[in-house]
């Protein structure tokens, strides 16, 4: 099969019927049978999945099934998938996921017309929320776009010859963050990296039986914490350190930070643990945060983080505990005038907020010449008597509108931007707050292209003080 266009590599354990679902989605492309290949790489499953493979092999060409001894992690076979891959780029797909028809077509051309390393293609879920990396599609860009960092899974498409040059493996063996660990060295090392966001190429389905096995949830026996040191490394190595809060080094870190690190001290999980299982955690968690993350990677969070990374890195379980009861408790809410359409647009004003758990919008308090947290957030956490102050109210601040199809759980950003503001609420108290007009074209929303037939929700995604929350937007006000 000379001249492939793409090679996707698919890891597979136990997959059952899941082959059968996802391989539709893979056999089916726009592209051309004869232009790429299917390569399954069974890590020793004890089911029927091999047969289900070997007649899925047999009855198309351009499908290579290949086993090995059972690893219980994807690592090793996508690293066998690579040896056996003949395409020109290569594309990961787990088992239980699946491609838009015209994924690998519209990936590949990307690619080529920009002489990409890395294409990240549109991804859509039942799973996660939608993604501002996926607002608009890029031509080229290098790491110094840090919005990367929102999309950290390995399924993107990969120019093999990159991969090849540089060395890129993944981690194998019972190895977790062993996606981060492949998609940030090649990051760091891709001189050309491409966005597909005008087509859904890539759909992460949640499974019915709730497996997923090739996600793992944080279990510190597969070395979590270890591993997580080795990716701040290697961002490390191939960065350079600043003492500057938006230097590239720490605006990469704050992902692994804010994600792997915060986490451990924020809402849900320590509500939601027993404190003997939750403090060893907290307890890992700070000790990875104060020898691995520099000083400015804190510096340079929203208000509402610092607090908790001060928390954490004080050691004060019971502080953040107490301050993430205040924080969970926290909602969006959004205030929608009357719709109407313009100029073929539907088009509505809208303003957002947060409210506290007690149902009263959350505030800052001006005082001293500067701005400082809601008080009743920092209600019961030790130490906080004398407030916190809120050094810029907006950083990393930001609010947007985006349009989700129910049907196929694809997520569409109608154009415009949210302006983020403190608009006074009296007695030296301000709320911060993203109005703006929303202006849905149906013609031109879905890619450039019209929408499909079909129910569509309304949500908007706010950021307001390091608090991220999103709300239904109806035309009833609420």
């Amino acid at each position: 099969m000379p001249g492939l266009k793409v090679s996707v590599i698919v890891p597979v354990y136990n997959t059952g019927q899941y082959v059968d679902e996802c391989a539709p989605s893979l056999l089916g492309q726009s592209l051309p049978a004869d232009e790429y290949e299917v390569i399954y790489v069974d890590d020793g499953s004890t089911d029927d999945t091999p047969a289900r493979l070997e007649k899925l092999a047999a009855g198309h060409p351009n499908v290579q099934v290949h086993t090995m001894p059972n690893s219980g992690w994807p690592g090793a076979p996508r690293n066998l998938g690579m040896e056996h891959a003949r395409g020109e780029y290569v594309q990961f797909v787990d088992h239980d996921d699946k491609l838009g028809a015209e994924a690998l077509e519209r990936l590949y051309a990307h690619a080529k017309r920009n002489d990409a390393d890395v294409v990240i293609g549109k991804m859509s879920s039942t799973m996660v929320r939608p993604r501002r990396l996926f607002r608009h599609t890029v031509d080229a860009c290098t790491i110094e776009n840090d919005e990367l960092m929102q999309s950290l899974s390995p399924h993107k498409m990969f120019r093999r010859a990159f991969v090849e040059e540089h060395g890129l493996r993944f981690p194998e063996g019972p190895w977790i963050l062993e996606d981060l660990a492949f998609v940030t060295a090649a990051y760091l090392k891709a001189e050309r990296i491409s966005v597909l966001a005008d087509y859904p190429c890539y759909y992460w389905m949640k499974r019915g039986d709730g497996g997923n096995n090739t996600r793992h949830r944080f279990n510190p026996r597969h070395g979590f914490w270890p591993n997580c040191r080795t990716i701040v490394r290697q961002i490390k190595d191939g960065t350079t350190p600043s003492d500057d809060i938006d230097a590239l080094q720490n605006r990469l870190l704050h992902r692994l930070y804010h994600v792997e690190v915060l986490s451990r001290a924020r809402e849900p999980e320590i509500l939601r643990e027993d404190r003997a299982e939750q403090l060893p955690r907290f307890e890992a968690a700070r000790e990875v945060a104060l020898e691995e993350f520099p000083p400015a990677v804190r510096e340079g969070l929203p208000a509402v983080s610092r607090v908790r990374a001060e928390l954490l890195e004080s050691g004060d379980f019971d502080g953040a505990r107490a301050f993430a009861e205040h924080i969970g408790a926290v909602k969006a809410r959004g205030e929608v005038g009357p719709l109407r359409w313009e100029d073929g647009c539907l088009t509505a004003d809208i303003t957002l907020d947060l409210l506290r758990g007690d149902g009263e919008p959350l505030v800052l308090v001006e005082r001293d010449g500067g701005w400082w947290l809601d008080p009743e957030l920092l209600d019961g956490v030790p130490g906080a008597g004398a407030g916190y102050e809120v050094r810029d109210p907006f950083r990393l601040a930001y609010a947007e509108i985006v349009v989700k199809d129910r049907d196929r759980e694809d997520w569409w950003y109608p154009e415009g931007d949210l302006e983020v503001r403190l608009e006074p609420a009296g007695d030296g108290r301000s709320r911060p707050v993203a109005s703006g007009r929303l202006r849905v074209d149906p013609e031109r929303l879905a890619g450039g292209g019209p929408l499909g037939r079909g129910v569509y929700d309304v949500w908007a995604f706010v950021q307001l003080l390091g608090v991220d929350r999103m709300v239904r937007v109806t035309g009833d006000g609420t």
